[in-house]
């Protein structure tokens, strides 16, 4: 069948194909956008969130003005995180707080973990994971003398529980893992990686970057350590959002975050010469929140909720299939394979296909509002989010791309 003529069947018949008229159009003026495929990098914004950030700076910011941070925005980084924990991380209250970026809180939970044991000194981490993960536990190495030891997992695929295994030992300190490869999208298995952690006595720190409001994560369940997440993906917070930190309330008070800033201490206006760390996730704040940035998590947390995670992660996989699919049967003649799991239960929100002109193709496409990313080497990835991303568009893309290829 018709690529087209397929996708078009598909929306009619999806059941979250409602939920796209929820954001803002992606054509403005002159700038026409005919497919958006890079919601795994920054997520579209919705109609509401227009409205309220218009009403924060009307009313909380513009006539509120500094009450409002008695009123509502001091308790905001906990109250949303909380909202968040719930809905799309399955985290009971008081275990996640909304704050700073990725890399900050990642280096925040990350180094807290390296001090935890002073018996304990190796991070484990692999080599496919994000720049910023890596980069921090450099870093991190560099600063307390903590050996890395690195897994090194196929670049089409992902860390293992048995990879991790073999380099587990009495050292361990921690193990840093993403939930959902940044390249490839391969799905971790977050339960059993953890229960290798566990069984050697480290703790144990996932990135839920590419898998918040996406995956279903079930921290409580599944007794994970650490987490942390951007929230411009799939959470549709906009450029620079803040990101969140889960901290398990079994390690609150024993471990101790490495940036002491007058936001964290116990009591905040007191001012006084020393640091006392707030009680809860309270003592993981640094500075002033960024409320602006808080804004439209909130509304998507809220539609998340009104739809389901479930019915989300149905969609997502059935996107991916509809993309390996049209690879095989249309794609794959010129070259293109696909380098993301082919089974949907392997697969998070994205998919990465690859081909030795995709640098050439992908800025073709950019060119006429078709937007995808691109990724080192040859890969085009093609960010499926189940909310905002129609089957049409994801057509659309993938018939350029093969008229592009048969020139």
């Amino acid at each position: 069948m018709d690529l087209r003529t397929r996708a078009a069947e598909l929306d009619a018949s999806d059941p979250l194909r409602e939920t796209r008229d929820l954001f803002v159009p992606a054509s403005g003026g002159d700038d026409v956008v005919t497919a958006y495929l890079d919601g795994n990098s920054l997520g579209r914004p919705l109609r509401a969130t227009a409205q309220r950030l218009d009403d924060l700076v009307r009313r909380d910011w513009g006539t509120r003005l500094i009450r409002s941070w008695d009123e509502r925005w001091m308790e905001l980084p906990t109250r949303l995180g909380d909202r968040l924990g719930e809905v799309c991380l399955g985290a009971a209250a008081g275990q996640t707080v909304v704050a700073d970026s990725t890399t900050v809180l990642l280096y925040k939970l990350l180094r807290a973990a390296v001090a935890a044991d002073p018996e304990r000194d190796e991070i484990v981490l692999d080599s496919e994971n994000f720049p910023t993960d890596r980069y921090v536990a450099e870093g991190i190495a560099a600063e307390t003398g903590a050996r890395l030891v690195w897994v090194e997992p196929a670049p089409e695929e992902g860390v293992t529980p048995e990879q991790v295994a073999a380099v587990v030992g009495p050292r361990t300190a921690v193990v840093l893992v993403s939930q959902v490869a940044y390249k490839s999208a391969w799905l971790a298995d977050l339960p059993g990686i953890t229960r290798v952690a566990h069984d050697a006595g480290a703790l144990v720190l996932w990135d839920l970057c590419h898998s918040a409001g996406v995956v279903p994560v079930d921290l409580d369940e599944h007794e994970v350590d650490l987490a942390v997440g951007c929230s411009y993906k799939y959470l549709n917070g906009g450029p620079g959002a803040p990101a969140f930190a889960y901290v398990a309330r079994r390690h609150q008070g024993r471990l101790r975050q490495p940036i002491q800033g007058w936001m964290g201490h116990a009591r905040v206006f007191e001012m006084g010469p020393g640091y006392e760390a707030g009680t809860g996730m309270r003592s993981w704040i640094s500075g002033t929140p960024p409320v602006l940035g808080m804004v439209g998590i909130e509304d998507t947390v809220d539609l998340v909720e009104s739809v389901g995670l479930d019915a989300i992660r149905a969609k997502a996989a059935a996107l991916g299939d509809f993309v390996v699919d049209a690879v095989d049967a249309r794609l794959a003649a010129h070259g293109v394979r696909v380098v993301s799991p082919r089974d949907a239960q392997q697969r998070g929100g994205h998919v990465t296909i690859a081909h030795p002109r995709s640098r050439e193709i992908y800025q073709q496409l950019w060119s006429e509002g078709v937007v995808p990313d691109f990724r080192e080497p040859d890969g085009i990835r093609l960010g499926l989010a189940p909310l905002s991303t129609s089957y049409a568009e994801v057509a659309h893309a993938l018939v350029r791309i093969e008229e592009l290829l048969s020139r």
